[in-house]
C-alpha cells in the first residue's frame, strides 16, 4: 500500500504572518466534528464531508478564511489540493494522494471524497469526537496481540487490504508525519476481527512496516 504526497507537501505564500494568526483563533474556536456517518464495512460511524465542513466553514470565515479543494486523477492516482485562504491574500496548501483500486467513476469520487475529508480535517486541526462516549470515560481498547492473529492466507490478505485501502492509507501518512491522534482514528474504523487480520508481519507480507508497527505499540498511539 503507498500513498503518494507532492514533492513540496506544504506550499504557501512569501508571507504567511496574517494567516498564521488568524487560524490560530479560528482553531481557539473550531470544535470537532461528531460522528454521523455509518460504515458498513467497518460497522462504525465516521464525521462525513458534510460534518466537517458545516463544522469548519463559520468559524473560519469569521477570522476572514476559505478554504478550498481541487481534486484531480491522473495514472491511477487521486489527488486533492487543500487550500486555505486569507482575505490579505496569503495562503497555505497541501496535496494528499492516494492510488485508487476501482478505477471507475464511483471508485475516483470516493477516493476524491475520502481524501477531501482527511485533508481537511489534518489541515484545519480537528478531529472527530467519539458519539459512544468510550473516550470520555477511558475504555481505551486493548492492542491485538501477537499470538491471536488469525491465519490469513495470501489472496485473503490482499482482498483485504484493497477493501480497506482509505483507512490504511490514513494510518500509514499519519504516522509517518507523528500524528498519532488521527492514525488511531483511522484503526478505530476497523473492526477487531479486520485489526487482527491485518497485523502481519511486514516479513510475511504485511501492508505495515515494522517501523509503523513499533509506532502502533508505542504509548504515544495508545494515548493519542
Amino acid at each position: 500500500m503507498r500513498l503518494f504526497v507532492s514533492e513540496d507537501i506544504v506550499n504557501k505564500s512569501e508571507s504567511i504572518a496574517a494567516i498564521s494568526a488568524a487560524i490560530a483563533k479560528a482553531q481557539n474556536e473550531v470544535e470537532n466534528a461528531s460522528k454521523n456517518a455509518n460504515n458498513p464495512h467497518f460497522k462504525s460511524k465516521y464525521a462525513d464531508l458534510a460534518e466537517l465542513l458545516n463544522t469548519v466553514r463559520p468559524v473560519f470565515s469569521s477570522h476572514g478564511l476559505a478554504v478550498l479543494q481541487m481534486p484531480s486523477f491522473d495514472g491511477g492516482v487521486a489527488s486533492v489540493e487543500t487550500m486555505i485562504s486569507h482575505l490579505s491574500g496569503e495562503w497555505i496548501s497541501s496535496v494528499c494522494s492516494a492510488p485508487v483500486t476501482k478505477q471507475d467513476a464511483q471508485g475516483v469520487g470516493s477516493a476524491i471524497t475520502y481524501l477531501r475529508r482527511y485533508s481537511l480535517a489534518a489541515m484545519c486541526g480537528i478531529s472527530q469526537e467519539d458519539d459512544d462516549a468510550n473516550s470520555a470515560v477511558g475504555h481505551a481498547k486493548k492492542p491485538v496481540k501477537e499470538d491471536s492473529m488469525p491465519i490469513v492466507d495470501d489472496a485473503e490478505y490482499t482482498a483485504l487490504v484493497a477493501l480497506l485501502q482509505p483507512s490504511i492509507t490514513s494510518i500509514k501518512f499519519a504516522l509517518s508525519n507523528g500524528d498519532y491522534s488521527t492514525a488511531k482514528e483511522s484503526w478505530g474504523e476497523l473492526t477487531e476481527d479486520q485489526k487482527m487480520k491485518l497485523w502481519k508481519a511486514p516479513s510475511k507480507g504485511g501492508c505495515f512496516t515494522t517501523e509503523e508497527r513499533t509506532k502502533m505499540k508505542s504509548s504515544e498511539f495508545a494515548q493519542a
